[in-house]
């Protein structure tokens, strides 16, 4: 089994969407794709040359990085699954409307011709705010589904959501067989 494992810029998050990376790996061939901010940008979480060089090796191949790159994945039919950890609230928004416009978006897009399960942790401080619609739509929509997810800091932080990252590899098997791992909301 192939699974892609797209990382978006949620920074903050990837000390928790490593370990769950390397779970996936230890029982799935791990596709690693990195969307443009997480390619390039360097934050006080790391730069993005660690970040490369951890997904690397974890996955025992570089991350997929460009639109090029990735818009084979559902002509050729290379994935089984699609992991995006951690989902911003921007590429929910994209994902809600279909727009294709990055290595992650369009992974997901190409990913999506061939009715297999795209599996989102969100990781969004204005989930129950601006983005709470997208999110919305996307739980509407066949083939996506939602790694268990909750309010990260209530009283500092009130329209956060972050996925529960150690469930990823739960969601995975729940979405390879159909089904969304309940429940979604901790």
């Amino acid at each position: 089994m192939t699974v892609g494992f797209a990382l978006c810029g949620s920074f903050c998050t990837y000390s928790k969407v490593f370990p769950a990376m390397e779970a996936v790996a230890n029982t799935h061939t791990v596709v690693p794709i990195f969307s443009d901010s997480a390619w390039t940008i360097d934050s006080r979480f790391g730069t993005a040359a660690e970040h490369i060089r951890t997904a690397t090796e974890i996955c025992g191949a570089p991350p997929l990085h460009t639109i090029a790159q990735v818009e084979p994945i559902g002509p050729k039919q290379l994935l089984d699954a699609l992991i995006i950890a951690p989902c911003t609230g921007n590429t929910l928004a994209k994902l809600a409307h279909s727009i294709a416009d990055g290595p992650v978006t369009m992974a997901a897009k190409s990913h999506l011709r061939n009715g297999r399960p795209v599996i989102v942790a969100v990781s969004t401080n204005d989930a129950l705010a601006g983005a709470a619609e997208n999110i919305g739509k996307l739980l509407g929509k066949k083939h996506y589904y939602f790694v268990p997810f909750g309010q990260d800091d209530p009283n500092k932080k009130p329209t956060s959501i972050v996925a529960d990252f150690d469930q990823i590899p739960q969601a995975l098997e729940s979405a390879l067989s159909g089904q969304q791992l309940q429940p979604i909301l901790l």
